[in-house]
């Protein structure tokens, strides 16, 4: 049995900057400013992204920890106006075709392993035309700050929800950046890495994942490096 734990932005689709417009809103409102614009947003947990931003501009973790709670829900409001009627979210090549040949075998179940809330995650599959509710195992960026972690509770959810005990190489990441294969890694899971985020396939190769891929186009070569990690 494979566990198989998707990224979401930059793996599975793209969704034209909405994640961004939607928190810089959002931490306007609430904090007064955005933080700096050169941030990089990819390979991070929404709540890390807060936490950085505020840091840089100057506001300790106890205004950034009061203020959190607020900050989330109307991020979620402005994702929800931002992401609209779905017409500017993209699905990468192969996705939904990967997904349908995993769900119909009987020795894999495909969950989600990503810096988004919960919530927010929901909003942006939703965007695609996708149920969040097909991804049976989730560790999001409302369950810890640090990527790493999220590994570890995917890990402990499938065991506790569906009764897998999968040892670190029964888990396959699959996802867009550095940090998914550091997080993966966490928990000696084997990670494909795939470049159609802002990494390419040389810069992925370097940080030594299982597998790399430029799209997950190819379904039966994804599949097989899935069955053999």
């Amino acid at each position: 049995m494979k566990l198989v734990l998707f990224d979401i932005d930059g793996t599975i689709l793209w969704s034209d900057g909405a994640g961004r417009r939607a928190l810089t809103a959002a931490l306007t409102e609430v904090f007064g400013e955005a933080g700096p614009t050169d941030y990089r947003y990819d390979g991070k947990t929404d709540t890390q992204i807060v936490r950085d931003l505020m840091r840089a501009v100057g506001h300790d973790d106890a205004t950034i920890d009061a203020r959190m709670p607020h900050l989330l829900e109307r991020y979620l409001v402005h994702l929800e106006r931002e992401l609209g009627d779905g017409s500017r979210t993209h699905v990468f090549a192969g996705v939904r075709e990967l997904l349908d040949a995993l769900e119909a075998r009987d020795d894999a179940v495909i969950g989600l392993l990503t810096g988004n809330l919960r919530a927010g995650a929901a909003l942006k599959l939703r965007s695609a035309g996708m149920d969040v509710a097909r991804f049976r195992i989730g560790a999001y960026g409302s369950d810890h700050h640090h990527r790493p972690e999220l590994a570890v509770i995917a890990q402990r959810r499938a065991r506790e929800e569906l009764g897998l005990d999968l040892p670190g190489n029964g888990v396959v990441v699959i996802g867009d950046t550095p940090d998914d294969i550091a997080c993966g890694r966490a928990i000696g899971a084997q990670v494909i890495a795939v470049a159609t985020g802002r990494y390419t396939v040389e810069e992925l190769a370097a940080h030594e994942p299982f597998a790399v891929f430029p799209t997950l186009a190819n379904t039966a070569a994804v599949l097989e490096a899935i069955f053999d990690a």
